[in-house]
């Protein structure tokens, strides 16, 4: 019985195991192909069968679009349209959380409802009334009108994740900083924040990462090539006047996903950091 538990859990292992190759695979496969393709020469994209490690790696194409494109203006531009996203949603959806998870009140469920159901709205489908509303008000190319819709987009989904966090926190710690003769916004401030801090910088990753790829609303609010982030600048390298352009979008590609990248695996580090040194004890 023993061994045959034994096999059992280790059969579990391989297929869980074998599970989690072939979706590295399936996830990572693409990455590394335009990865590939961003080394290679116009002839190399044209091999059959095709290869992945090209004859030799040239770095002639980043070249090319680092020096001969406006990437750094489109990065430039992402950040700028990140930024105001996540003060934007930071402003809002912390005294927000604070609310919907350390207050009861008539419709909260509703509410909260609703947000859920606004999170699940693509922004493609609402992308034709979005400019059409946008245009009569005469807001097409402009920036704060462009991160307000971000920031509209992002608030659903990163309100949930906040609350979600700010519910593990003991509500005895309101109680004791409400006896201390701290009012509510005192115990938001300085109480609840630094614990939810671990919470915080998740968010803000995690709406780093969707404003960064965000495609849709940039593509239908801005017709000016100095204001396009880096998801719609990228298009205009697959018209540079080359014959064959596919090499310099796939070396945009990763110049355009490397912020992302290592933003992401520094405040991955931070997120553990502040876990293990902001634990509570009761």
């Amino acid at each position: 019985m023993a061994k045959s538990k034994t096999r059992q859990i280790l059969a579990m292992k391989a297929l869980l195991l074998a599970f989690f190759i072939v979706l590295t695979i399936f996830f990572l496969g693409p990455l590394v192909w335009v990865l590939s393709l961003s080394f290679k020469s116009v002839p190399e994209l044209f091999e059959v069968p095709p290869r992945l490690l090209p004859d030799q790696f040239s770095l002639a194409n980043y070249t090319q679009v680092l020096w001969q494109q406006n990437i750094f203006m489109y990065i430039r531009n992402s950040f700028l349209f990140v930024g105001g996203t996540i003060i934007g949603c930071m402003l809002l959806i912390i005294p927000g959380a604070y609310g919907f998870s350390r207050f009861n009140f008539k419709g909260k469920n509703g509410m909260l409802f609703g947000v859920l159901i606004f999170q699940m709205i693509s922004p493609l489908i609402i992308a034709i009334p979005l400019y059409m509303f946008f245009s009569s008000l005469g807001l097409l190319n402009n920036y704060w009108a462009t991160v307000l819709v971000y920031i509209a987009l992002n608030i659903p989904f990163a309100g949930w994740t906040l609350k979600g966090y700010m519910d593990t926190i003991p509500y005895t710690i309101d109680e004791a900083g409400i006896i201390d003769g701290c009012s509510r916004l005192q115990v938001l401030i300085k109480l609840l924040i630094p614990l939810i801090m671990p919470g915080i910088v998740s968010v803000v990753i995690l709406i780093f990462v969707r404003s960064w790829a965000q495609y849709i609303v940039p593509y239908i609010l801005l017709n000016r090539p100095n204001m396009f982030p880096i998801s719609v600048g990228l298009v205009n390298l697959q018209s540079t006047g080359d014959t064959i352009s596919t090499h310099l979008l796939a070396a945009g590609c990763i110049i355009g996903i490397l912020p992302t990248v290592l933003i992401f695996v520094f405040l991955q580090r931070f997120i553990v950091s502040a876990l293990t040194a902001g634990a509570v004890k009761e």
